[in-house]
């Protein structure tokens, strides 16, 4: 098997050496991802810009990795049309720090490079963590979560979502399939307003959702009470 494996928190972050290595298990495993951070930024792609790529000394033995001055989605393109001399069988996007759950997902540049695989004719699986840093569920779960859900059937129009709770691996429940995606952000947004001479400055950033959540059978009840979510995405443009 072959797979493409990338991300948005560029191509130094924890989550794709953890990712890559776990991949390489089922095959062999090609890298292309951000040079830096690409949170939050969808499915954009870059137009008119050059794109600069860089073959890279990726940490954990793989076929090829390179990084790429573009966006999640534009890694997973660079990949398909010229980077890459084998077309892959997967696209795993992460493992992402920090949740794509709920409404959030729209944001995810997980999500949106996972997307693009499917758009290119794959098969993909988008990863995500809590914000705490602890990869003990991961750890626990990573391989054998991964094969099952690609044992598991998925039409041409979908990918798999799957969200590691961030708890230790004593207060770890473990995994719920087929959850559906819940409808609010799970990162509540802050928006701090300060005056300048110039005008009106906002800094936006987010807080994560703590309240008690009700929605049983969603991503983010799952996660928020010690679960891994497993759910599906479609895309609507297939």
């Amino acid at each position: 098997m072959r797979i493409l494996v990338t991300n948005d928190d560029g191509i130094r972050s924890e989550g794709i050496k953890a990712l890559a290595k776990m991949a390489s298990g089922f095959g062999d495993v090609y890298v292309v991802a951000p040079e830096g951070e690409c949170s939050a930024m969808s499915h954009r792609i870059s137009v008119r810009t050059v794109l600069k790529t860089r073959e890279y000394d990726f940490p954990v033995p793989v076929k090829k990795a390179f990084s790429v001055s573009g966006t999640p989605a534009d890694c997973v393109k660079l990949a398909l049309a010229h980077l890459l001399d084998i077309k892959p069988d997967y696209v795993f996007s992460g493992i992402n720090n920090g949740y794509n759950a709920g409404c959030d997902i729209l944001y995810s540049g997980t999500v949106g490079a996972a997307m693009e695989g499917l758009a290119g004719g794959l098969k993909a699986i988008a990863f995500s963590n809590g914000f705490d840093g602890s990869y003990e569920v991961i750890d626990h779960e990573l391989a054998s979560l991964t094969k099952e859900v690609m044992e598991r059937e998925i039409s041409g129009s979908q990918i798999w979502n799957i969200n590691f709770p961030g708890c230790s691996l004593a207060e770890y429940k473990g995994v719920l399939w087929d959850q559906k995606i819940a409808p609010f952000q799970f990162y509540k947004d802050i928006y701090d307003m300060k005056e300048t001479d110039e005008g009106i400055e906002f800094m936006a950033g987010g807080i994560p959702y703590t309240e008690q959540i009700e929605l049983d059978g969603t991503d983010m009840s799952a996660i928020m009470n010690g679960y891994t979510s497993v759910g599906k995405i479609r895309c609507s443009v297939f």
